[in-house]
């Protein structure tokens, strides 16, 4: 597939201010669409969902674009769409909600591998219920998470396991697949993290086997907010605390108060732009699923040749190690140095205005079970805008701040 990054960069206007930005698992830049979109929306007119007037017609339809648009991302059913303020904030509610019914003797699973996010709420609603927690460790010398360790740690009273899709630290992506078919064989449910999954690889809820997957458009060029799909019918058994006025119907029983349809209508146009990074001029055909497949397919052959001169160059660094192994994985790589703290190599790349972040990246468990402790490391990931130049800038400025 093609792919013209210097097309795309054009789309940004804050690469004009001269940084090289490896930061895009804590949040990509946004391009110009994005922010357009964002402000004739929010500018109107503009207000509550309803059908009288244009002002309200335009409310409405920023919703059902933003369904429709996260469905076709995620592989889902656009009733099964839940908007929230961060993924953070839909795995704390979904936490409440699903433990309800929990008590002693059920069984929580989840990982070391992933997001704080992805586990303590699960922890505090196992705590609160007298459920039991259980761990699962992935192997620190490969970075993989083994099925079996997750398939043995599961028994008749497991509830519900939690896994990230691809870990924001170092990049493993799990057998999600295999992992959703033992999770669903004991009759528990699967709650995917996918936010740093679905800024590589394409989602699909089905093929991924996930009961429930989060995601978080500001990890692919889009806003600020989380979202949550699940499967409508699955939705209709969860009965969440709401207001009584509020409408019982799904999705909306789960979003509390009005929606921010400014930033559902810069998600839309995030999409669009994910569905955009191909080559128009050969992948511009067909639904806006097929032309996210396309650039996708494109995306993942750009970020895997820079990654591959990035890992050729930190090989030939001496006394680094890279903690990213495992066979499948995104291009996120985390690196120590022998001798060198890492936010300090992190602060000598930023006086070069190359901006590779330092720490646990909330990946608290996974940064521990590193031999990392609570300080991490150096985290490089790539994002759709990053381009040769970026990557040469790096690689200097890495050899110059460890020599």
């Amino acid at each position: 597939m093609a792919y013209d990054v210097a097309r795309i960069r054009s789309w940004f206007p804050s690469l004009e201010h001269g940084w090289a930005l490896f930061d895009g698992p804590g949040g990509t830049q946004a391009p110009r669409q994005v922010g357009e979109a964002i402000a004739t929306t929010l500018t109107g007119p503009l207000s509550n969902r309803g059908q009288l007037g244009e002002s309200a017609q335009r409310a409405d339809a920023a919703v059902a674009a933003f369904r429709d648009a996260v469905a076709d991302l995620t592989g889902a059913d656009p009733r099964g769409v839940v908007h929230g303020r961060s993924a953070t904030q839909l795995v704390y509610d979904f936490s409440r909600h699903l433990s309800r019914g929990w008590g002693p003797g059920d069984e929580v699973v989840v990982t070391r591998l992933d997001h704080d996010a992805n586990v303590r709420p699960w922890v505090q609603a196992a705590e609160r219920r007298g459920a039991t927690v259980r761990w699962v460790a992935f192997d620190p010398a490969t970075g993989e998470l083994p099925v079996a360790a997750v398939a043995s740690a599961l028994t008749d009273r497991t509830r519900l396991v939690a896994v990230t899709a691809a870990s924001n630290l170092i990049g493993t992506m799990p057998d999600v697949p295999a992992i959703a078919e033992a999770v669903h064989a004991v009759g528990a449910l699967l709650f995917v993290d996918g936010v740093h999954y679905a800024a590589h690889e394409l989602p699909d809820l089905g093929a991924l086997g996930a009961d429930f997957f989060t995601c978080s458009p500001y990890k692919f060029l889009g806003p600020h907010c989380g979202l949550l799909v699940a499967d409508p019918a699955l939705l209709e058994t969860i009965a969440p605390d709401k207001l009584l006025p509020a409408t019982d119907v799904v999705p909306e029983r789960f979003e509390f108060g009005t929606l921010p349809y400014e930033l559902l209508a810069g998600v839309t146009a995030a999409i669009d732009v994910l569905a955009s990074l191909a080559d128009p001029a050969t992948d511009a055909s067909g639904s806006r699923r097929t032309r996210l497949a396309a650039s996708y397919a494109a995306l993942h052959e750009h970020e895997s040749r820079l990654l591959a001169r990035l890992e050729s160059a930190l090989a030939d660094l001496p006394g680094t190690t890279v903690h990213s192994r495992a066979s499948r994985r995104t291009p996120t790589l985390l690196a120590s140095f022998a001798g060198h703290e890492a936010s300090a190599v992190s602060e000598a790349l930023a006086a070069d205005r190359v901006l590779a972040p330092s720490g646990n990246f909330y990946a608290l468990e996974a940064s521990r079970h590193l031999g990392l402790g609570d300080d991490g490391g150096l985290r490089i990931g790539l994002a759709p805008y990053t381009d040769d130049e970026d990557v040469e800038r790096l690689i200097a400025g890495l050899r110059l701040a460890v020599r």
